[in-house]
């Protein structure tokens, strides 16, 4: 069985896997200084953190990881030469009722719009109902998301909910969308 700490997952063009202490935290702490990744990646105020800083935030993840078992984060590396281009999460698992919240962002600029997103979506699915065996997912978006919009989408997620005006963001109010995928749906596109 696949673990977090050691294995990493397989697409055509990316990989998912662990975190790297030692080379992580410099990288992600750029993305912190970029305005538009963590206006699409992150819901709450957020300031820019030093790689001290980023590190310790891994500390914490990894911690949750183990103790609570209701998160399971993903480095999203180049599978050409291992390089740190974003990170993906499924979060919130409620074991109880099989359901998880699912997050991925893209973080080096220079590999968005190639289609990594997708790949990245398709490994978390096959993981969340694969080996997590969760019922359905639930992703939320801003409404300002395009990209994230059309991707879930693409994968048969459906809106669920939408939470009118929700959200500040760049001087006005969005929408906050809720998609939902079950585990039945994601089964028959794959089928199909």
């Amino acid at each position: 069985m696949f673990t977090i700490e050691t294995g990493l997952i397989e697409a055509q063009d990316v990989l998912l896997g662990p975190i790297d202490h030692d080379a992580h935290p410099a990288i992600e702490s750029r993305w912190t200084h970029d305005a538009e990744f963590m206006r699409l990646m992150e819901f709450t105020t957020t300031r820019p953190l030093s790689p001290a800083l980023v590190k310790k935030q891994y500390e914490a993840i990894e911690e949750e990881m183990l103790e609570q078992k209701t998160l399971f984060y993903f480095s999203i590396l180049a599978r050409e030469d291992n390089r740190l281009i974003g990170k993906a999460l499924i979060e919130y698992v409620d074991w109880s009722s099989g359901n998880g919240y699912i997050r991925l962002g893209i973080g080096e600029a220079e590999s968005r719009c190639k289609g990594y997103g997708s790949q990245v979506l398709s490994l978390l699915l096959r993981f969340a109902f694969d080996e997590l065996n969760l019922f359905r997912v639930t992703a939320v978006v801003p409404a300002y998301n395009n990209c994230a919009t059309r991707l879930f989408q693409k994968f048969g997620f459906m809106e669920e909910s939408r939470r009118r005006k929700a959200l500040f963001s760049d001087g006005e109010f969005w929408d906050v969308i809720g998609f939902g995928l079950l585990n039945a749906e994601w089964r028959e596109s794959i089928a199909g």
